[in-house]
C-alpha cells in the first residue's frame, strides 16, 4: 500500500481584511465542535453577535502580522511541508498540507493524495495536546470527506504528541537561548478552551477542575484531558531546561465571549507577574507549533503592551517551532513511529 501524510494545522483567511476574516471566523465559528451550542442559539451569536463586529478587529490583529509572503502561519506551514516532503521522499511517502479551515481544504488534499494513488493515509493535527475542537474536529472531518473512498483506504491519525521526545526536544531546543538569559520568570501558555469543554468530558469521576491537583499528572481517568497534557508539556520542557518549579507557570490564552474558561488567563498571569515587580519574563506557546495570531499578536504585541502598562520592562516571546530543523527531526520521528504502529 502507498503511503501518503497529510499535515493539518488550524487554519488562517486568505488575506488580512474585514471580508477574508469574516468568510474565515463564518467557517471556523460555525463548527459545532468550536462553538458547542444548540445550532439555532450557535446561529444567532455567530451572525448577530459575533461576525458584524469582530472581523474587522480581527482584520487589524491579521494585518498587524502579515508579511509579504501571507500569513505567518501559512507561510511556516508550507515551510514544513516542503522540508518533510525532502526527507520522505526518498520513501516515496508524499506529504500534502491541509487546514481544517479555509484553503487548502481537507477535502481538496484528500482528492490530491488520491491522484496519487496512496490508499493508506496518515493524518497528521499539527496539534500537541488532545481537544474535540481540535483533534476531534479533524478527525471528523477526514472521515465525512473520504465518504465512500473509507472502503479503498487505511487511514489512520496519529495520537497526540504533547509528551513526545522530538516535540518536547525541539521546544527545549528553541527555548534553550532564551533562558540562558536568566528572566525572572517563565510562563507557559496554552489556547484556552471553555470550562465544559473539559468537565463534560470527564472520565471517571475523576474530579475534572472540581480538585486543584486534578491535572498534576496524567492518569487512566485524565490521560485525553487537554488542560492536564498542557501541564504535562510544560512540566516536560521544564524539566529539560533544568528550571526550578518557582520560576515557570502555566495558562491559557484566547478567550472567545463571557464564559468560564480554564484557567488562569494569561493576560491575568502577565499583569500579576509586572505588579509584583518583575521586569524580564519569558513566554513559552507549546501548544501552537507554528508562529501565528496568538503568538505574534496576542502574546508579543498585546501582552507584551499589557506587561509595559503594570510596570515591566521586557516580554520575550520564544519562536514556535515552525520549520526549526530539530523540529523536523521530531516530526519525522512521530510519523515514523505511528506509520509502525498503524
Amino acid at each position: 500500500m502507498k503511503k501518503g501524510v497529510m499535515l493539518v494545522n488550524l487554519g488562517t483567511p486568505d488575506g488580512p481584511t474585514t471580508g477574508e476574516v469574516r468568510r474565515y471566523l463564518r467557517e471556523f465559528l460555525s463548527d459545532p465542535r468550536v462553538i458547542d451550542l444548540p445550532f439555532p442559539f450557535r446561529w444567532l451569536l455567530l451572525n448577530l453577535v459575533i461576525l458584524p463586529f469582530r472581523p474587522r478587529r480581527s482584520a487589524k490583529a491579521y494585518a498587524s502580522i502579515w508579511t509579504r509572503e501571507g500569513s505567518p502561519l501559512m507561510v511556516h506551514s508550507r515551510a514544513l511541508e516542503g522540508t518533510l516532503s525532502e526527507l520522505l521522499q526518498k520513501e516515496n511517502i508524499p506529504v500534502v498540507l491541509s487546514m481544517r479551515y479555509g484553503n487548502p481544504s481537507i477535502k481538496d488534499v484528500l482528492k490530491q493524495l488520491r491522484k496519487l494513488k496512496c490508499d493508506r493515509l496518515l493524518i497528521l493535527p499539527l496539534f500537541p495536546q488532545n481537544a474535540s475542537s481540535t483533534t476531534g474536529s479533524i478527525r471528523e472531518a477526514v472521515f465525512r470527506e473520504a465518504g465512500g473512498d473509507l472502503e479503498n483506504l487505511k487511514i489512520n491519525v496519529v495520537r497526540p504528541f504533547y509528551n513526545h521526545r522530538g516535540f518536547i526536544n525541539a521546544f527545549v531546543e528553541r527555548g534553550r537561548p532564551f533562558v540562558e538569559k536568566e528572566p525572572e520568570h517563565i510562563v507557559f501558555s496554552f489556547h484556552g478552551l471553555p470550562e465544559r469543554h473539559l468537565t463534560r468530558e470527564d472520565e471517571g469521576e475523576h474530579g475534572c477542575l472540581r480538585r486543584e491537583e486534578c491535572c498534576d499528572s496524567i492518569v487512566a481517568t485524565n490521560q485525553n484531558c487537554y488542560r492536564a497534557q498542557c501541564f504535562r508539556t510544560a512540566e516536560l520542557i521544564a524539566g529539560g531546561l533544568q528550571l526550578k518549579r518557582e520560576n515557570w507557570s502555566v495558562s491559557f490564552q484566547s478567550r472567545l465571549g463571557r464564559g468560564e474558561w480554564i484557567k488562569p488567563y494569561t493576560e491575568q498571569k502577565i499583569r500579576k507577574l509586572a505588579r509584583k515587580g518583575l521586569k524580564q519574563v519569558t513566554v513559552f506557546c507549546p501548544a501552537f507549533v507554528s508562529d501565528c495570531l496568538e503568538t505574534l499578536e496576542e502574546i508579543a504585541i498585546g501582552c507584551n503592551e499589557a506587561f509595559r502598562q503594570e510596570g515591566g520592562e521586557k516580554l520575550s516571546l520564544v519562536p514556535s517551532l515552525n520549520a526549526d530543523t530539530v523540529w523536523v527531526r521530531g516530526l519525522t520521528d512521530i510519523i515514523q513511529d505511528s506509520i509502525s504502529l498503524g
